[in-house]
């Protein structure tokens, strides 16, 4: 490795889901490390192990990977810098203490927690994204190894990235108080400090700092709810960085390639589950159809639903600009399954204001009923013959016709979901909802 090598980091913490803000950290580090041809590494900060869930480090590798945020270095594949989880890393941070002793910037309580002895002075961070920072020196020595033996975070953090060879910290902007405690620590150590780029945080709509009960907070719930992974890479990206121009939909590629410090923001960025909604429609707009399909008939069977392939291949293709995500889809399409559907409450009342629905249905019901054949051309014919019958225009029989077949106010070509549907299912679902308009 060349002493130019650029090597940045993400390292989380196994007591909980991957969240939303962690993630972005994540991207951000990757995609500078990608951007500057250098490497992305990986580490567990596990040693609290009070907070530590189970499953907390593989969620968060599943995460990582599902995001396609693959490193270079770290848990699963190693590395010349390992081990990568902090609680393996006992002798590294016995060994840096021994200098410090050995220099006299620390001393030994009563109690056993030894504390590093601050110089005291005005510490300079010259950072990325926040620019020059002046922080004054007045707290307490910073306790650096508790009585039972155990590290604190600031000291362990510091060892890790110089014994890892990381030239670049990029992380939230809430870190960048703890700095100078970092840079005191390097400095006390004969080492030069990395870079330091502070973030913006991600916020609520309302303002608020994100929290991991917040809606949107999880990378597991899109992987669930079966959104495309580079519609949320796309997404995080701009959450807080800027290509500096109007295009927001962005090939990986040319994130990459123009992801640099320059364009991170420095005020906070305000996370919209309606916008990611938007990317993941648009991204679901550019598949092409087999990657389409792979994708919907995954959620559809996902969700337990008993329809057809054949049925599938005709109604799925006109679903493609008609969801967000694909997980929506088996709601959109429940009219599918059964002799019965549900009928949407504001279709219903947009009927109920119309006082010749009833009229409507009732010649749509008997010119279906005559029909011989049951086709497109067929049931066109046969939805001409009512408006004919009630001398109004054919668009006016639309909508009624739609919401007894489906039970929905939109969707997919209703000629398509009447043929589909058969002859037999399509009377009974008139005929109910006659029943239920009071005819």
């Amino acid at each position: 490795m060349s002493s130019s090598t650029v090597r940045t980091r993400f390292a989380p913490s196994p007591t909980g889901y991957l969240h939303v803000g962690g993630a972005r950290t994540a991207l951000f580090n990757w995609l500078y490390a990608r951007h500057c041809g250098g490497a992305f590494v990986l580490r567990i900060e596990d040693t609290d192990r009070n907070r530590n869930i189970d499953d907390g480090i593989e969620v968060i590798l599943q995460g990582m990977q599902w995001l396609g945020l693959e490193w270079d270095e770290g848990p699963e594949i190693g590395g010349d810098h390992g081990p990568y989880f902090q609680s393996q890393r006992q002798s590294f941070y016995d060994k840096h203490l021994e200098v410090l002793q050995s220099k006299d910037l620390v001393y030994t309580e009563e109690n056993g927690a030894v504390r590093f002895k601050s110089p005291g002075k005005p510490v300079l961070v010259d950072d990325q994204v926040c620019g020059r920072v002046e922080f004054t020196r007045d707290e307490p020595d910073m306790t650096i190894r508790r009585p039972d033996g155990s590290y604190i975070f600031h000291f362990v953090n510091v060892i890790d990235d110089l014994e890892m060879g990381i030239t670049h910290v990029i992380r939230g902007e809430d870190h960048l108080s703890n700095t100078p405690k970092h840079i005191e620590l390097f400095e006390a150590l004969g080492q030069t400090p990395p870079t330091y780029a502070h973030i913006p945080l991600i916020l609520n709509p309302d303002g608020s700092k994100m929290s991991k009960r917040d809606l949107g907070a999880s990378v597991s719930d899109y992987a669930e709810k079966a959104y495309l992974p580079d519609a949320v890479v796309n997404y995080l990206a701009l959450l807080g960085w800027s290509p500096k121009d109007d295009r927001e939909l962005l090939a990986l590629s040319e994130i990459i390639e123009r992801f640099d410090f320059p364009g991170i923001n420095k005020s906070n960025a305000s996370f919209d589950l309606i916008k990611l909604n938007w990317f993941n429609g648009q991204r679901l707009m550019g598949l092409d159809e087999n990657a389409y399909w792979e994708h919907a008939v995954a959620a559809v069977q996902t969700s337990g639903m008993d329809v057809p392939e054949e049925t599938l291949r005709k109604i799925l293709p006109l679903m493609q600009t008609k969801v967000s995500i694909v997980s929506e889809l088996p709601q959109k399409i429940a009219f599918l399954q059964g002799d019965h559907c549900d009928l949407d409450s504001n279709a219903l009342k947009k009927l109920a204001k119309d006082d010749q629905s009833n009229a409507k249905l009732e010649a749509l019901l008997q010119a279906l009923e005559a029909t011989a054949s049951w086709d497109e051309a067929a049931i066109d014919a046969a939805i001409d013959s009512a408006a004919a019958s009630l001398e109004q225009k054919k668009g006016k029989l639309m909508f009624p016709a739609r919401v007894a077949a489906s039970g929905q106010a939109g969707g997919p070509d209703l000629f398509i979901i009447l043929v589909v549907l058969g002859k037999e299912r399509v009377v009974v679902r008139f005929r109910e909802l006659l029943a239920q308009l009071g005819a």
